[in-house]
């Protein structure tokens, strides 16, 4: 089965500091990672990476068979893998939601008719209809983050790469949201510290410190109450 994704020993450099150091990762279809980590160690910047929004400075990056190297190379990739970015204001851009969820359909080639057909079969197959012509930035947090996370469904992705997808989350966004992900049959890379979730949602887990790729587990403690947690291997 050919990976949807092979890292081999990728550095990325920002400002002259090394923000991920020889990064060796393979995602392959149907497979899901845990990628957890203090903040600021590179989470985010794997994820970008992936996606070719960040260029290494060294290393050999694979997606989907085939190496990628310039920006042409990438437009296939992001066609093909759906990055969830952690802050929703940062995804959603029209007036409306359904033309935010119609946008990544038009750039793949659909005719506006279909492309509106499509993002409308994806809000209403999220339970998210009444949201379609709601004005996006009047939208709540909660209602954000399903909006852009339907507008990265509608383009049929083979992988997910989901940046704290809970954050900020009240309790009812946050059971709506993890619903939604735990029925999608894709690959992902979940960026979080809800533990729970990852529980939930993932089948492997890395941590990232000070941007190396160490192996993980998750562990459930008994406590008063369960703690999920992710511990690196051999600790």
């Amino acid at each position: 089965m050919t990976p949807l994704f092979e890292l081999d020993a990728v550095t990325v450099e920002r400002a002259g500091r090394v923000v991920l150091d020889r990064v060796s990762l393979t995602l392959r279809p149907g497979e899901r990672l845990a990628l957890a980590g203090a903040n600021g160690a590179g989470k985010t910047t794997l994820l970008r990476t992936l996606v070719g929004l960040e260029r290494p400075k060294s290393g050999r990056l694979v997606a989907f068979g085939a190496e990628r190297r310039a920006e042409r190379d990438f437009r296939e990739v992001r066609a093909r893998a759906g990055l969830l970015f952690q802050d929703p204001d940062d995804q959603l851009f029209s007036p409306t939601v359904i033309e935010d969820v119609a946008f990544g359909p038009l750039n793949l080639g659909l005719s506006p008719k279909e492309a509106v057909a499509r993002a409308e079969a994806t809000l209403g197959r999220l339970g998210l209809s009444h949201l379609a012509h709601r004005i996006t930035h009047h939208l709540s947090g909660g209602e954000k983050r399903l909006a852009s996370l339907a507008a990265v469904l509608a383009m049929e992705p083979e992988a997910l790469l989901l940046d704290e997808p809970t954050n900020a989350l009240d309790g009812a966004h946050l059971a709506r949201l993890t619903d939604i992900l735990c029925g999608l049959d894709v690959a992902m890379v979940v960026v979080s510290h809800d533990y729970a979730l990852l529980e939930a949602l993932t089948d492997r887990a890395v941590l990232m410190k000070n941007g190396r790729l160490v192996p993980a587990s998750l562990h459930r403690h008994a406590h008063a109450h369960d703690h999920v947690h992710i511990h690196e291997i051999g600790e």
